[in-house]
């Protein structure tokens, strides 16, 4: 669990507040000086994030040196078939009315990260998105480097990770990529790691029944968990590519994606601003057969 840093006190608290006045005077002059500077924005404006505001892709971004509110590499491409969205609390108030009438058919929606941290808008998202028709899922951001695997699958399942046969939910998903906060495989070894990944799934099925789903990309998982096909007869695979081709690329030891996350940058009714946007690898009635577990 991420703990805030005690608050200074006495002279040592007076010293840093004036500093800080300084520091903020100085940085409001600089930005006057240089024309329009705009302040960066929290979260998916930033090259970096804090911990909880992790939000899926956002590990691939800064890996790769880009700015979290930057465009993604690639463009709206296969826009047919069944289409969904992924959101977390940095989309704002969503209209789910609108979202379901644009098209969309599914979503999920962060509910928790590590142990400590649950998204501000899952309990509105959650609830909101049925009621409109939208077929809704949560995700977990995973820490492997905070606590244990079966400790977070607990943590999920007890804030929202839940499953039930309504035929509007899907499967919880394990979102895990490359480390925001630090070292790209969290300090694991490939063992490590794999062993993390089963402690979770294993939990998470005997909490729920489901085979949890879990979103990577082909870069991450081939590189910490060392091209390991140990889950790819248990869980069905979200491919995380920003690309125009066809399909996306997908980590060794998966036959074939169930969903891809094919832009960060799309464009839905509903939402104010950019959203994932995904495309499941099927017709509407397999994807109420991946929701229903039949």
């Amino acid at each position: 669990m991420f703990s805030l840093p005690r608050p200074l006190a006495g002279p040592r608290r007076r010293a840093a507040t004036a500093l800080g006045v300084l520091g903020a005077a100085l940085a409001l002059t600089a930005t006057t000086a240089g024309g329009a500077t705009a302040a960066p924005q929290p979260g998916r404006d930033r090259v970096s994030v804090e911990p909880g505001e992790a939000y899926m892709g956002v590990g691939a971004r800064i890996h790769q040196g880009v700015p979290a509110g930057e465009p993604s590499m690639g463009v709206l491409a296969p826009t047919d078939g069944v289409q969904g969205i992924d959101v977390s609390h940095w989309q704002g108030g969503i209209n789910w009315s609108s979202v379901r009438n644009s098209g969309i058919q599914f979503a999920w929606m962060k509910a928790t990260e590590g142990t400590g941290y649950k998204d501000p808008s899952f309990n509105a998202n959650y609830p909101a998105a049925y009621h409109a028709g939208v077929i809704r899922g949560a995700y977990h951001f995973a820490t492997p480097n905070t606590s244990s695997g079966a400790t977070q699958a607990n943590y999920f399942v007890n804030n929202g990770g839940g499953w039930s046969r309504d035929n509007l939910t899907l499967p919880g998903v394990l979102d895990i990529e490359h480390n925001p906060y630090g070292a790209m495989c969290y300090g694991l070894s490939t063992t490590q790691m794999r062993s993390w990944i089963n402690d979770f799934y294993n939990t998470y099925k005997s909490r729920t029944s489901r085979d949890v789903v879990i979103y990577t990309t082909a870069s991450w998982w081939n590189t910490c968990t060392g091209h390991w096909t140990g889950m790819s007869g248990k869980s069905p695979l979200w491919a995380a590519h920003w690309t125009s081709a066809a399909s996306p690329t997908i980590p060794s030891g998966f036959p074939t994606w169930t969903v891809w996350q094919y832009t960060s940058t799309g464009s839905v009714a509903g939402i104010s601003g950019n959203v994932d946007r995904n495309k499941f690898n099927g017709s509407r009635d397999r994807l109420l057969a991946l929701a229903n577990n039949t």
